[in-house]
Order: C-alpha cells, then structure tokens, then sequence
C-alpha cells in the first residue's frame, strides 16, 4: 500500500481524486470506482502499488503498436483493476477482480526489480498494459522515471480515461500510447463501458497534442458498435486528428458478460478498413484474426508493403530511415 497521488482532501474526512474521469468523491472508509485508491482516515491509498499480477516479455505488435519501434520486444506489467466495467472485457479475471472477487491478488514487485527485468531480458521499452495503467499510476510513474533514466522507452495501453492533470504529470516519461476507443456513442460507453465517451475523445486529443505517440484500437463487437455510421464516425475523428494516426479494428470473441454474442464476422472487420481508408486514415489494421491478412503496413503513396506481420510479430520490415523507397515518409518511432 502506498499513499496515493493526485488527490485533496476534503470536508469530513472526504478525498477528492482526480487520477481519471470519474473524478471521485470518496468517504472515508470506502474506494473509489476504480475499486483500487481507498480513503483511509481521510488519506488516499493506492491498493495496488506492491500487487503486480502479470509481467511477461511481449513484441511490441501485440500492444497493438505497429508504427514505435516495430519488432522489439516490451517487458509488460500489471496490476489488479480498472475503472471501467467493460461487458465485453478480455482480460476479466484480473481487471475486474477487485470488483468482482472482493479480492486484489498479485506479489511486490517494485519499479527497481521491474526496469532490471526489461533490461536483463533486452527490452526496448516497458509496457503497462492488461488492466488499465491509469489505476496503477504510482507504481507506472516511478518505474517510467527509473526506465527512462535506463535509456527504456515506456507505453500505456489504455482506455484513455486519465485526467489531463494526471497526463501532464507522467507525461516527461511517456513515450507512446495504444488507446481503446471503445465506440462512438454516448449510449454505447454508459451502458457497456460504464464510462463517458466525450471524455475519452478529450484525452485522444490530449494526448495527441501532447506529442505522445498515439494509436487506437476499436475492438469491433456485433450488435453493439458495429454499424457502418458507427465506424465511419471514429474513422472521421481520428483523420480530424490526423490521418497518419494508426486504427486497428481488433475482432471480438465472446468473453466475460458478452458472451451471448458472435465473434465479429471477418466481413465487418473488412469493412471497417474500407472505411477507415475512405476516411482519409492511411494505415488501417485488421486484428485478433490470424490468418485473415489485414496487418502489414503498406505504403501510401506507391503501395509497397513495407513491413509484414503474422499475429503479434512482425516479419519483415523493409523501411529505410522512417521512409520507403520511392521517398514517402512513413509516420511513427523507430522505424
């Protein structure tokens, strides 16, 4: 347990956080939507900082990142919880734990151990990813300070649901980020995701103009975010940023509280490339359907493949000095 960050206290022992969008009010005594910073007589504890459940060595492609540093490989860490209560959510068991088991498992691991391992395992960057970052803030804040100073590079895979105070501070240390941008309806967000959509195209856009390497994941679910009005509106917000901002559209598969439904048709998922393309994006990726192609990165002015993916791992990569060979500037980190 470690005392948090990015809170005030407030009248009657009450603390005011303002890590995330939710912007909780929290009494003593009780946690916040995150169910992870707890008020404890009137001081906000992170519950998480020493619970690390989940560190494995990932190619960065898995993030997905396909345009920062195309096949190195990401030390990734996590710990239990998120602020978001996603239907659909994939890795449940340790992001909704603390909800849904009244339980927050996981073994210390501290920012020192975390850095030693990335570089003893010749990583180029630390990931935080699985749950969602933003609710393990303290323990990613000190461990991107110590990657940074080791010469790593560090990456949120996140839902985009941090405060621009809270972005502002890690900031210095964040290099690049894969956002989920969920959905494009107000509806959708609320009732799936328990969260605000206008809030995160606030934080997109935050972090874009931050400088931040940005790309974004829609993960494409039937019935529920999958009309074509739907997809051609996130296309259009992510070209209205820039159109050389990458989009995956990921394929879904029954999980969690969703599991009445289909797994995205590969149709859908070619559609929604069509789209993205039609809108102005120039690089729209097919993901979660190995097999299905969709995931090389092709030059935009001569169409040239220039680097080749098979799942999470890149096969090929035929760009030289960030540009292929009729001259085209291909946009991203480390390329």
């Amino acid at each position: 347990m470690k005392q948090a960050s990015l809170w005030e206290p407030l009248e009657d022992k009450k603390v005011y956080c303002f890590l995330c969008g939710h912007r909780c009010r929290i009494r003593e005594g009780s946690r916040g939507v995150c169910q992870v910073r707890e008020n404890r007589d009137g001081t906000l504890y992170s519950l998480v900082y020493d619970k690390v459940i989940a560190r494995h060595i990932d190619p960065i492609e898995k993030k997905p990142l396909f345009h920062f540093h195309p096949g190195s490989r990401s030390y990734s860490i996590a710990t239990p919880g998120c602020n978001f209560k996603c239907l659909f959510c994939q890795n449940a068991d340790i992001a909704q734990m603390p909800r849904d088991a009244k339980f927050i498992a996981g073994e210390p691991f501290p920012p020192e151990s975390i850095v030693e391992e990335a570089l003893k395992y010749g990583c180029e960057s630390i990931s935080y990813t699985y749950t969602e970052p933003t609710i393990f803030f303290e323990l990613a804040f000190d461990t991107a300070r110590l990657a940074h100073e080791a010469g790593l590079k560090n990456v949120f895979v996140t839902n985009g649901y941090i405060t621009p105070e809270a972005l502002k501070t890690i900031r210095p240390y964040l290099d690049a980020a894969n956002i989920d941008l969920k959905g494009f309806t107000s509806d959708f967000y609320l009732k799936v995701c328990g969260a605000k959509l206008e809030l995160v195209l606030e934080s997109i856009l935050n972090y874009h103009e931050a400088g931040i390497w940005i790309e974004l994941t829609t993960l494409v679910i039937p019935n529920h975010n999958d009309s074509e009005d739907e997809l051609r509106g996130i296309a259009r917000f992510i070209a209205s940023l820039s159109p050389e901002i990458p989009w995956h559209v990921s394929r879904f598969y029954p999980a969690y509280r969703l599991m009445d439904q289909p797994p995205t048709p590969l149709s859908t998922l070619s559609l929604a490339r069509k789209i993205g393309l039609e809108e102005g994006l120039k690089y729209v990726y097919e993901g979660n359907a190995p097999g299905h192609g969709g995931e090389d990165t092709k030059c935009p002015a001569c169409g040239r493949v220039l680097i080749t993916r098979h799942g999470n791992a890149m096969t090929g990569n035929y760009i030289k000095n960030g540009a292929c060979e009729c001259g085209q500037i291909i946009p991203g980190v480390g390329l």
